[in-house]
C-alpha cells in the first residue's frame, strides 16, 4: 500500500539523511572555486556586463552602508545567522505541513547539488575582493571574529547562496501557506528581499549573483517536481 501523501518521513532517518547531505555539501563546497585567477577574471567580466546595462550599483550601496555602523552591524547579524531561519523553516514545515515537506526538501537538495556545478564551472570573486574601493563590511563588524570566514580559500559568489537559502525559505513558506492563507503566504518573500539588500550592501555579491539565485531556485523547483513524479511512478 502506498503511504499517505501527508505522511512525514521518519524523524531519525530524516535527521541522518540531512546531516550526511549537509556534511557532503560542505566538503564539496570547500573543494570548488579555488582558482583565484579564474575567479577574478569572471568577476571582471561580470562587472563589465553589469556596467553595460547600468546595474553596477554595488560600490555605491556598499559605501552607503559602510557609513552607517548601526545598520552595518544589523546586516552582519543577518548575514551570519540566516541559517537559523533556514533550520526553523525546515523544522516548521516538517512538523506542521508534512504534506509539502518532501516537496520543499527535494527542492533544497536539488538546489544544493546544482549550485556545486556552477561553483565548479564559474568561480567568482565577490565585490569585497574584486571591486576597487569596496569595503568588507562583514569583516569590519564580524560578530564571530572568524578570519577564515571573512577571507575564504574558495570563491563562490555566483550565485549567492545567502539569497538562494532565503528564496528557498520564502518558497517553502509560500508553498505551505498558499492554500489556506494566500495573503499570509506572501509575507515570506520579504526575507529574500531583505537578504538581497544585505549581500549587496556588505560587498558580498553582485546584482547578477542575485539573478543567478532566482534562476537556481526556479531550476531546482522544476528538478524537484520531476524527482517527485519519478518517485510517485516508482511507487505504482
Amino acid at each position: 500500500m502506498d503511504p499517505p501523501v501527508d505522511e512525514r518521513p521518519r524523524v531519525l532517518a530524516e535527521l541522518v539523511f540531512l546531516l550526511l547531505w549537509f556534511l557532503l555539501f560542505s566538503w564539496l563546497d570547500a573543494a570548488v572555486g579555488r582558482d583565484l585567477a579564474a575567479a577574478n577574471a569572471h568577476a571582471l567580466t561580470l562587472q563589465a556586463a553589469e556596467h553595460a546595462v547600468h546595474l553596477d550599483i554595488e560600490r555605491s550601496v556598499n559605501t552607503w552602508l559602510a557609513g552607517h555602523p548601526v545598520l552595518g552591524h544589523l546586516a552582519v547579524y543577518l548575514y551570519r545567522l540566516y541559517y537559523v531561519v533556514v533550520a526553523g523553516v525546515l523544522l516548521w514545515v516538517f512538523v506542521r505541513r508534512p504534506g509539502v515537506y518532501r516537496k520543499v526538501r527535494r527542492t533544497m537538495v536539488a538546489m544544493m547539488a546544482l549550485v556545486l556545478a556552477v561553483y565548479w564551472a564559474v568561480p567568482m570573486s565577490p565585490p569585497r575582493f574584486a571591486l576597487p574601493g569596496a569595503v568588507d563590511v562583514v569583516a569590519r563588524y564580524d560578530l564571530l571574529h572568524q578570519e577564515s570566514w571573512t577571507h575564504p580559500s574558495h570563491y563562490t559568489a555566483m550565485p549567492s547562496m545567502h539569497v538562494g537559502w532565503a528564496l528557498w525559505c520564502a518558497y517553502a513558506g509560500w508553498t505551505a501557506l498558499r492554500s489556506a492563507h494566500p495573503r499570509l503566504a506572501l509575507l515570506p518573500w520579504l526575507f529574500p528581499l531583505l537578504m538581497v539588500a544585505v549581500v549587496l550592501t556588505t560587498g558580498n555579491h553582485y546584482v547578477f549573483d542575485v539573478v543567478g539565485s532566482v534562476v537556481l531556485l526556479a531550476v531546482s523547483v522544476a528538478a524537484a517536481a520531476g524527482w517527485g513524479r519519478l518517485v510517485a511512478k516508482a511507487r505504482h
